[in-house]
């Protein structure tokens, strides 16, 4: 399947949006099967230590690699992670955190997929995770919103 440049733009403005948007995710790059994305540390992502929360971490881990997937899927299809497994190395401290997203092993309905996220200070670079994911595609009529499902507020 050819990506467009029209898609990729699409896919790094829909990958910002609900809870991703409150964290203050930022796309940096994406290409097909590829994509990088940047949170500028706030006190909001610290745990009681002072260190990014594992649960950021894994967060962007699973949301870069999903849209790494998601940019080789054809439009009528979405990516719905099945499993992932993540190691953490050190504790995240600095400005940034940067998750960078690939897939290793493309296919029509499980692609697998791998991210590793660093933290960023100055330019002080240090891997802090990995994460190993298996992502479905699944036809978008399968996940489509039911008017029961309440609609996103605070957005």
């Amino acid at each position: 399947m050819k990506i467009d440049r029209a898609r990729l733009e699409y896919l790094k403005k829909d990958a910002v949006q609900g809870f991703t948007r409150y964290l203050g995710l930022v796309p940096v790059s994406l290409k097909p099967g590829d994509f990088v994305t940047r949170i500028k540390l706030q006190k909001r992502h610290f745990q009681q230590d002072g260190f990014a929360h594992a649960g950021l971490i894994a967060t962007m881990a699973d949301h870069t690699a999903g849209y790494a997937s998601y940019s080789l899927v054809p439009e009528s299809r979405r990516i719905l992670t099945i499993e992932y497994k993540i190691n953490y190395f050190q504790p995240a401290e600095g400005e940034y955190l940067e998750c960078h997203g690939h897939v290793t092993k493309p296919g029509k309905n499980i692609l697998f997929t791998e991210a590793e996220v660093y933290s960023i200070k100055g330019k002080d670079r240090k891997l802090v995770a990995r994460a190993m994911h298996t992502m479905a595609s699944v036809p978008a009529t399968r996940v489509s919103r039911s008017s029961s499902t309440p609609a996103e507020s605070n957005d």
